[in-house]
């Protein structure tokens, strides 16, 4: 079994992540005329080293990226994040954010862990989710609680605390809670996005998981999301069918 088919045990239209960004940007230039260099990259991806590791040369061919996640990929950043990479695209481009949770998994197949680079042994992947996840099935989470110390992984067991029945209940219980998350996120950026004023015609959303693999297998990616919305209509279409195709 390739690495590729045991992701796809998980995520059945998962890809590498070099594949989808190959076909990302071919969708763009077939469909609305834009080259990479025309295209402001925003992304919300966790904060954790591995997805630097992983991220694939040819998303460098857009401008930027501008992060916008931090821990498991929520965007942090906000409304004022969201603004200001808004008013650094080309005034013929267009922008695209990406965003994903990410979550890890392994040759054998497990999910939630990889092996990292330099270890011997394997880590938690999302081990912010991870964490959050031990503490709803301990029922250490306190509904209302933020701190200043931990304010994003506060954020992270809220959310998961408003979905307990849904999450515990889960056959795979990492796996849904990190459903969860996408949702949180997802919700997230509609509200950000609809507080933002672009100067341009396209913002293009496409929302996924994000896969981690062991340190020799790379990464992947499952979209769930790619949607293009054009400003000087409002209209919005989804370009799903052409990324799959």
């Amino acid at each position: 079994m390739t690495n590729l088919e045991t992701v796809q045990k998980w995520y059945p239209n998962a890809k590498t992540t070099e594949d989808t960004v190959n076909q990302l940007l071919d969708v763009i230039e077939n469909e609305l005329g834009l080259k990479p260099n025309q295209l402001m990259h925003a992304d919300s991806m966790c904060c954790d080293d591995v997805n630097a590791i992983q991220y694939p040369p040819r998303a460098y061919e857009m401008l930027g990226p501008f992060h916008m996640g931090g821990l498991n990929g929520y965007p942090f950043a906000g409304v004022t994040g969201m603004n200001a990479f808004a008013h650094h695209v080309p005034e013929d481009g267009a922008v695209v954010v990406f965003y994903a949770p990410h979550i890890g998994i392994t040759k054998d197949g497990t999910i939630g862990e990889i092996h990292r680079i330099g270890q011997s042994e394997n880590s938690a992947c999302c081990g912010a989710a991870k964490g959050a996840l031990g503490k709803l099935l301990n029922n250490q989470i306190e509904a209302g609680n933020f701190t200043d110390l931990d304010y994003q992984m506060n954020t992270i067991e809220q959310i998961f605390l408003k979905k307990a029945d849904r999450i515990k209940s889960a056959a795979n219980q990492l796996f849904e809670a990190t459903e969860v998350m996408y949702e949180a996120i997802n919700e997230r950026i509609e509200t950000l996005v609809s507080k933002t004023n672009y100067p341009y015609k396209y913002v293009i959303l496409i929302g996924a998981i994000f896969i981690n693999g062991d340190k020799d297998m790379g990464s992947f990616c499952s979209y769930k999301r790619f949607d293009c919305l054009d400003l000087s209509t409002q209209k919005q279409m989804s370009l799903m069918d052409k990324f799959y195709q």
